[in-house]
């Protein structure tokens, strides 16, 4: 019987959620898509990724795809924890149906840790992870609540900071492993 109520429960708050996803949509497609916000989400998702496979060390593009791969896993999943948390919301999404803001966690985040990585490699990796730390937390996330994309609700920027500092860290580390153990 209480396997059954919370089956219920479940099953109603889904279609709750599935409702609001709806109008979710609704809005993007009636308010959003093809604004001048949703351009420069599209930009911001592709035009950082260009510009870093030319200028990116070709010898060192799969270790980097490594690096780039947990800095955008670490994003993504910590940005949708924020958003359905209450934490923060995203508005002028790119894709309506995800809560994160996907040019930031996909792109912005990884290819910026990866112009780093490769300028000055043999650069103090903290120094590198405190100033990356304080671009995205001082002016990335500052800049894009300005343009009324990210809205902070319950955050500061400054709570960024130590998070983005071990995603830096993390980043430089799987960066610069040499070798994996055969699956075989």
């Amino acid at each position: 019987m209480e396997k059954e109520r919370t089956i219920d429960l479940i099953d109603r708050n889904t279609a709750a959620i599935e409702a609001l996803i709806r109008v979710k949509i609704d809005i993007w497609q009636e308010r959003v898509l093809f604004t001048d916000l949703w351009w420069l989400g599209v930009g911001l998702s592709v035009v950082p990724w260009i510009v870093w496979y030319l200028v990116r060390k070709k010898s060192s593009t799969d270790r980097l795809f490594y690096a780039a791969l947990f800095v955008a896993v670490v994003s993504l999943t910590l940005d949708v924890l924020g958003d359905q948390f209450g934490i923060w919301h995203y508005r002028f999404n790119v894709i309506p149906v995800l809560p994160t803001y996907l040019p930031w966690d996909l792109t912005l985040m990884p290819v910026t840790v990866l112009l780093l990585l490769q300028a000055k490699p043999s650069a103090n990796p903290y120094a590198k992870a405190i100033f990356f730390a304080l671009l995205a937390s001082f002016v990335g996330e500052p800049l894009f609540d300005w343009l009324d994309i990210y809205h902070p609700k319950n955050w500061r920027y400054v709570y960024s900071v130590p998070i983005q500092f071990l995603i830096y860290l993390g980043a430089h580390a799987a960066s610069r492993r040499s070798a994996f153990e055969p699956l075989a």
